[in-house]
């Protein structure tokens, strides 16, 4: 026992000590746009922004950033990527087999992003990457034995008309694993080809004693219920009764942080956490040192990433981009600056703000942790509460009271007199709280957490209210919006029109 593990945990390590070799991450940003605009010059997005004058300048990033304009989705999928489906040639050479459907967050219109044979590979280089990281982990050596379970959306792709295959990234991913990945990787392409999420999800549980699971990935609202329903099922005081080896969750989607607790009562305190940054736009990072959660960029595996501050210099109050807006490279960040992350990426995506929200922990590595979205933060009345500040609440509230509280929403809604309050939605797993209460110790955490929300509710912000309501109702309402599955989340920031009509269905 341990004789394959402790292979491969060698070659791991030996691979980690060659990485410190490699240059400077200035130089592999500045050689990975290189090979982009290279790569696309003949395309006709390269021609239209003359890709070839840009790669014969000598500031190759600033040269950039006056050829090529800002884009958000509508623009670059109106103009571009929508000439795609028909065309080749047109942002990347070829044409892309597959689009991946950004349908996570419930209530926003499905977006279709490009996924190139490129962006595959350059997806598996960073997981790669993560798996070399794993030396830096004390691991006992059996584990490299043990089984992956990923929870993902369907792997059953829509055929479109045009010839491409469309699904969620996760889903994409799994479909675009080789057959052999089956003799490791759980639950098998045939569980995860599955269409409905109650269908794939019984399949699951009912397959979960015939597995040896040593490492779990996947959005942890979605893992938890997994977990949750197999505890369930077999009886067990927890998932080590059955998965006695499972050591490692790799977290991503969402932040970790009101999920914890959960995780924990589940899975012990042993459990290393992994995070991730693995969007449908691409896999920019992932966490590597034992303890920390903030995670490292991936500079060169297809991605060349500029950075617009979350501030007056980039957004407006509403979080809408500033038609001139300070841009920077990575040569240009500072450490705890919130910033908006802008990627160009081997999908033939060109100076795209993708829509969230990053702050540097370290230069030297670059590292970060995703702070939120730059449409889904609470600014109607001047609070600005970023989606890390509302999850940091959440928890104190959670520690606080001792309920599990992993999901939960919030908006600014007009109550009686025209006067705005915050409308808190929290979901527990059942657990009885006062209301009242729950809505002090947030109002007062986050008073202590950001001055300008203190200065809200002395002057516009006129209070603060909670609503619970159980996972069972929570999931129901999800499942009648036909938004069952892995990838599926609801923003935690919603627009007052969208949370009223949340707060109906609820009551429905």
């Amino acid at each position: 026992m341990g004789l394959l593990g402790n292979i491969i945990k060698g070659a791991l390590n030996i691979t980690s000590e060659f990485d410190l070799d490699l240059k400077n991450d200035e130089k592999k940003q500045l050689a990975m746009l290189s090979q982009l605009l290279t790569k696309a010059q003949n395309t006709a997005f390269g021609k239209f922004y003359d890709f070839q004058s840009v790669l014969h300048q000598g500031d190759l990033g600033g040269t950039y950033r006056k050829h090529v304009p800002i884009f958000e989705y509508n623009e670059m999928y109106d103009r571009w990527w929508q000439q795609q489906l028909i065309r080749p040639d047109i942002t990347w050479p070829g044409q892309p087999k597959f689009y991946a459907r950004t349908s996570g967050t419930t209530g926003s219109e499905s977006k279709r992003i490009p996924i190139t044979e490129e962006f595959i590979s350059s997806m598996r280089k960073v997981g790669f990457d993560l798996i070399k990281g794993l030396a830096a982990y004390d691991l006992e050596d059996e584990i490299f034995e043990s089984e992956v379970l990923t929870i993902s959306s369907t792997a059953s792709l829509d055929r479109h008309k045009e010839g491409h295959l469309e699904g969620e990234i996760s889903g994409i991913n799994i479909y675009n694993l080789p057959d052999w990945y089956d003799l490791f990787h759980r639950p098998g392409k045939d569980i995860a080809r599955i269409p409905e999420w109650d269908d794939r999800l019984e399949q699951i549980v009912k397959a979960a004693p015939q597995w040896d699971i040593g490492f779990i990935a996947g959005i942890p609202s979605w893992v938890l219920q997994v977990l949750k329903a197999v505890v369930k099922r077999y009886d067990l005081d927890d998932i080590r009764d059955l998965w006695p080896r499972l050591r490692v969750y790799m977290s991503g989607g969402v932040a970790f942080g009101t999920y914890e607790e959960s995780f924990r009562k589940l899975c012990g305190d042993s459990l290393l956490v992994i995070d991730t940054y693995l969007a449908s736009e691409g896999f920019f990072a992932f966490s590597n040192i034992p303890g920390q959660l903030d995670m490292q960029l991936a500079l060169e595996h297809g991605y060349y990433y500029e950075f617009i501050p979350f501030d007056s210099t980039g957004f407006d109050d509403q979080g809408n981009l500033l038609e001139d807006p300070e841009c920077v490279d990575i040569t240009g960040v500072t450490q705890d600056k919130e910033y908006a992350l802008v990627v160009s990426t081997c999908a033939g995506a060109w100076r795209f703000l993708i829509g969230d929200t990053v702050k540097f922990t370290s230069l030297d590595p670059y590292r970060i942790l995703i702070t939120g979205r730059t449409k889904f933060f609470l600014n109607v009345v001047g609070s600005q509460l970023s989606e890390e500040k509302l999850d940091t609440a959440v928890t104190f509230l959670s520690q606080e009271k001792g309920v599990q509280i992993n999901e939960y929403t919030v908006g600014a809604i007009k109550g009686q007199n025209d006067e705005y309050i915050h409308q808190w939605i929290l979901v527990t797993d059942g657990e009885k709280i006062d209301t009242g209460e729950a809505a002090g110790i947030l109002d007062k955490k986050l008073k202590e957490l950001n001055h300008n929300y203190e200065v809200a509710r002395r002057k516009a912000l006129g209070a603060v209210n909670v609503q619970m309501i159980s996972k069972e109702r929570y999931l129901d309402w999800i499942k009648k919006q036909k938004k069952l599955g892995g990838q599926v989340k609801i923003p935690k920031v919603m627009k007052e029109d969208d949370l009223r009509d949340y707060m109906t269905g609820l009551s429905n």
